[in-house]
């Protein structure tokens, strides 16, 4: 039993975690495809809802016709002929309409010639004498004979009555023909409701059934539904919603017209040809003898798919060439010859619109890390490879029988795609901006637009690199809360850094308080060394504006020492595939931070190279200095920068610097900082003269000269009191700019002051002014 607890309490906590990992992978994994997750659904019912109203039913209907025109003909159905009239036969017998007599000759020829079944499609509700009689007679003695009346009243509600002679035997049927609202016929009708409820046959269905009656095929509901069935062949009636159709006239029984072929497809004769016993006498033997009006006068013409050409008028089809078409629909349907045009339910139709919207979506998604202009050339190819994978599979599926949906599946794959590109471009977008704050915008667009942004390396070129930072800003750190450094940080970086974008400065580095920029990357301009250094000045010249920010929150004045340095660095994308970060290496950037270290507060140092770059004659020049940087072997001029001239004509104000002796000398004690480190060993010294920005410090005659510190080093010292030789001040740091070994004495220049110690040496140095 401890055995089986100890198994359970491990147990629990394995499945629990499995659980959670499962469903970690569920979250990351919706998470991953959001975008398909949300557009899918969204596209399918945006376009489900578009289909409803009605919008995309031309469209789809233009599909449609475009498939009957363009798909393999079927070989001429010989089950049935046409026994068409046109002008030329009206022109023989002299009269607008055939004469009764003439009409009944017609049909004794064609009933010699041993028909299954002759249609009979033009209206003979009213005598058209001569021969009335006789042709009354021929109705009564043609069993296999069919008229034709109109059930559904036209504009004024008024029909076409059927001949009485025929209707009496039941032998008419209703040649009625659905039109849609583009004026193109595509649906047949089984039969109809006439107005007192009862059903009538259609002239099509009543022909068919006679052809059939010899096969022994009968026509039967099927039991328990409402739909019918002619042999082995259920036809299902159209509803109002089937293909592309939305909310169309669907009563009665209609059936989508599974047109044989255009005009003309059908054997056909002319009256003419028949009264005059031009055709075989066994021509219509076992055949559906259709009789109807051909020519354009007769005004029986419909308009089919077959009717549409893109480089022509339309053509119209006869109504007798329209009802030979349903006929042998009828007929190949029930021997199982040729299909019927089957349409898939609504749901199905949703579902086929949803998968590809799905599939335009994820396609799209995964290419979401592509470049704005790839994005869109991929775009392009994809949704024309699943525009044609549509086409191409509603084709064939059409060949088949089977009529599904086109233009909602193409709306769904173009709007998911640009939905997800939209989403893409707004989140690049947003991207952008937030990259931009790390990089500028030039650094951003090369990342994002070239095809080679991303890929890991670089290439050597001309840079000109830009470094600053504040003078003292560590002690000044130590003096002030976490939250006042933050404060005082932002406030410089925020007025510094729309300097640096405005003179088209990249930005590779913030460093705690310094900066490092770089001009000419990733694209190389003439005047990027001008612009660097216009860009240093301006930057000088917004401290004051800085200080005066800072000082309203009671915080120190800051100091900005700049340096700047020519020359080739390899600039790129420099890291792994882990974590990348584009940026400039080589010498020439250390040397750039170098100079830094030797500029004081308020200072602009540029190198020898970006001085001939940009050329004398542009620059004011204040004072050179001779240095040694690590890493040299040979000494090196590096020069003051004071202003720049030609179109930006910026300069800093010259500040004259006054030592004054100070009446009596205040003993120091300081140490050498070397990099981030103080050395231990103290040197003793007195301050002798000030100034408000630096002052002057000797070491005892006596010293060895290793007391004295090297030029540009760096030193923190304490001042003393005299009686006693105790601690009068906090720390305070300086830079050494000249050393005079002779006398024991070297100048420093002030680079942190505690508040303290500020108002003791203002006061020591008003006194001084005092004559």
């Amino acid at each position: 039993m401890l055995d089986y607890l100890k198994v359970k309490h491990i147990e629990k906590p394995l499945v629990k975690s499995h659980y959670d990992s499962c469903g970690s992978r569920a979250k990351s994994l919706i998470w991953q495809w959001r975008g398909v997750w949300i557009t899918t659904p969204c596209v399918t019912i945006l376009v489900i809802l578009l289909r409803l109203t009605g919008i995309l039913q031309l469209w789809e209907w233009g599909t449609y016709d475009f498939y009957i025109r363009n798909r393999p003909l079927p070989p001429r159905d010989k089950r049935i002929v046409i026994v068409g009239i046109d002008e030329a036969d009206i022109r023989r017998v002299g009269r607008g309409t055939i004469p009764d007599a003439t009409l009944a000759k017609l049909l004794k020829k064609l009933k010699a010639m041993e028909p299954r079944a002759i249609g009979l499609d033009i209206y003979r509700n009213l005598p058209v004498p001569p021969g009335y009689r006789e042709l009354v007679k021929v109705f009564q003695n043609t069993p296999n004979l069919v008229g034709i009346q109109k059930v559904v009243g036209d504009d004024r509600g008024e029909g076409v009555a059927a001949p009485p002679a025929l209707q009496e035997k039941g032998q008419v049927g209703a040649n009625d023909t659905p039109v849609d609202a583009d004026n193109r016929s595509r649906r047949g009708l089984f039969y109809l409701d006439n107005k007192d409820g009862e059903i009538i046959y259609s002239f099509a269905l009543h022909l068919a059934l006679l052809y059939l009656e010899k096969e022994n095929i009968r026509a039967e509901i099927v039991e328990g539904t409402d739909r019918w069935r002619v042999g082995s062949q259920v036809f299902p009636p159209f509803q109002k919603n089937d293909g592309a159709y939305v909310r169309a006239d669907a009563r009665g029984y209609q059936l989508l017209i599974n047109y044989r072929g255009p005009s003309s497809h059908f054997e056909k004769v002319s009256l003419t040809d028949i009264l005059d016993d031009r055709v075989p006498p066994d021509w219509g033997r076992d055949r559906i003898i259709l009789i109807g009006a051909v020519g354009e006068s007769f005004n029986d013409l419909f308009y089919t798919p077959y009717s549409s050409h893109l480089l022509a008028p339309p053509i119209p089809m006869a109504g007798v060439e329209l009802q030979a078409n349903f006929i042998s629909q009828i007929i190949s349907a029930a021997l199982n010859e040729r299909p019927l045009i089957k349409t898939w339910s609504e749901p199905q139709e949703w579902l086929w619109i949803f998968i590809w919207s799905g599939v335009s979506a994820t396609v799209t998604w995964q290419w979401q890390n592509q470049t704005q202009k790839f994005l869109s050339l991929t775009l392009l190819k994809h949704l024309t490879l699943e525009s044609a994978i549509i086409f191409l599979s509603t084709y064939i599926m059409f060949i088949w029988g089977w009529w599904l949906p086109v233009v909602p599946p193409l709306l769904a794959i173009v709007v998911s795609s640009f939905a997800i590109t939209g989403y893409v471009a707004g989140t690049a977008s947003l991207i952008r901006k937030t990259f931009a704050r790390y990089h500028s915008n030039e650094i951003v667009k090369n990342l994002l637009e070239s095809k080679e942004g991303l890929k890991i390396g670089g290439k050597r070129q001309c840079i000109t690199v830009l470094t600053s930072d504040l003078r003292g800003f560590t002690a000044i750190s130590e003096q002030l809360s976490s939250e006042s450094v933050v404060e005082i940080i932002n406030i410089y970086l925020k007025d510094i850094l729309k300097i640096i974008t405005k003179y088209g400065g990249s930005i590779d580095k913030l460093l705690g308080d310094g900066i490092m920029v770089l001009f000419g990357a990733p694209t190389a301009r003439e005047d990027d060394a001008h612009r660097a250094v216009a860009c240093a000045v301006a930057m000088q010249l917004e401290m004051k504006s800085i200080n005066q920010k800072i000082k309203v929150l009671g915080l120190p004045a800051l100091e900005m020492g700049i340096g700047i340095n020519t020359g080739d660095a390899v600039v790129g994308n420099i890291g792994s595939e882990e974590h990348t970060e584009y940026t400039a290496i080589g010498w020439e950037v250390n040397l750039a931070f170098r100079i830094e270290s030797y500029a004081t507060g308020n200072q602009i140092l540029i190198s020898d190279a970006t001085r001939a770059v940009i050329g004398t004659s542009q620059l004011r020049i204040d004072s050179t200095k001779e240095i040694r940087p690590k890493g040299i072997s040979h000494p090196i001029n590096i020069y003051e920068v004071g202003g720049i001239r030609d179109k930006y004509n910026l300069f800093l104000p010259k500040e004259e610097e006054i030592l004054l002796p100070i009446e009596q000398k205040i003993p120091i004690f300081y140490l050498i900082v070397e990099g981030k480190h103080i050395s231990n060993t103290v040197f003793k010294g007195k301050l002798v003269k000030l100034s408000q920005r630096g002052a002057e410090i000797e070491i005892n005659r006596y010293a060895s000269e290793d007391s004295l510190p090297l030029v540009h080093s760096n030193i923190q010292l304490n001042l003393l009191n005299p009686s006693n030789q105790s601690f009068m001040s906090e720390h305070i740091y300086g830079k050494v700019l000249r050393v005079e070994e002779a006398s024991k004495v070297f100048y420093i220049r002030f680079t942190f002051k505690p508040r303290s110690v500020v108002e003791q040496l203002d006061s020591l140095y008003q006194s001084s002014l005092q004559p």
